[in-house]
């Protein structure tokens, strides 16, 4: 009987042994293959802005400071760098996009042994006219647990039950969430992954990740689209 368990146990071990390699190998494959696609984008990014009359830098020093307490940016910061800093004209609207990096506690490592960065991936498309600040958020933890801001809710149920709205002024955030915009965000697949914020004359989103052809064509047109349904007199009136 004890010959028949350690036996048992041994397998059991093997298999242990087999399945945390198998998984180690997995992991070290796709991550091999997430870098290479993530280098392949960036690469095609200075191509991609030649092509469409854009500028690109690789690395503008400084250039990201100023957008300090847009989105996942931190509150305040010098001489913040923009990685893959693009600005041109978007469907008619000048633009500007950029990947903001840091270094957290839960960063994982690179091939190399050094601190894998956290990137954000920022976009802007310049508004109608200035505004004053408005954030459109999906509830997250993060919402109930660190950010102690009070909310406005617009009084449409569902849209409440789906949105967090941020705002200085509600007159103005009301303008802007008219029904067309509204019916944008509760049904547009877009806008459940992809925040907006209103700061001054542009409107933002942004994600965790970093920049690719893709990406930058999809965010774009995000915002364009959201801008075509926000009223002319929210801008007008602000």
């Amino acid at each position: 009987m004890d010959t028949l368990v350690g036996i048992l146990v041994k397998v059991i071990l093997f298999a242990f042994v087999v399945g945390m390699f198998t998984f180690v190998i997995r992991t070290f494959v796709r991550s091999s293959r997430e870098d290479t696609q993530l280098r392949a984008g960036w690469a095609a990014l200075p191509r991609v802005a030649a092509d469409r009359g854009w500028t690109y830098e690789q690395r503008a020093r400084g250039r990201a400071t100023e957008y300090c307490g847009v989105g996942p940016m931190p509150g305040s910061g010098s001489n913040l760098s923009a990685w893959h800093y693009i600005t041109g004209e978007f469907r008619g609207r000048s633009f500007k996009c950029f990947e903001h990096r840091y270094n957290s506690p839960i960063s994982g490592d690179t091939q190399g042994g050094r601190k894998r960065p956290t990137i954000e991936a920022i976009f802007m498309v310049t508004a109608p006219g200035p505004g004053p600040s408005l954030e459109i958020l999906r509830p997250s933890m993060f919402n109930v647990m660190l950010d102690r801001r009070s909310s406005m809710p617009l009084g449409a149920a569902e849209f409440d039950d789906t949105y967090r709205v941020v705002t200085a002024d509600e007159a103005f955030a009301r303008n802007v969430l008219s029904d067309t915009m509204v019916s944008f965000l509760l049904t547009d697949e877009r806008a459940k992954k992809s925040p907006l914020q209103v700061r001054g004359d542009e409107l933002f989103t942004w994600y965790t990740g970093a920049i690719s052809p893709q990406s930058l064509e999809d965010n774009l047109n995000y915002l364009c689209d959201a801008l075509d349904r926000i009223p002319t007199q929210a801008w007008t009136a602000a």
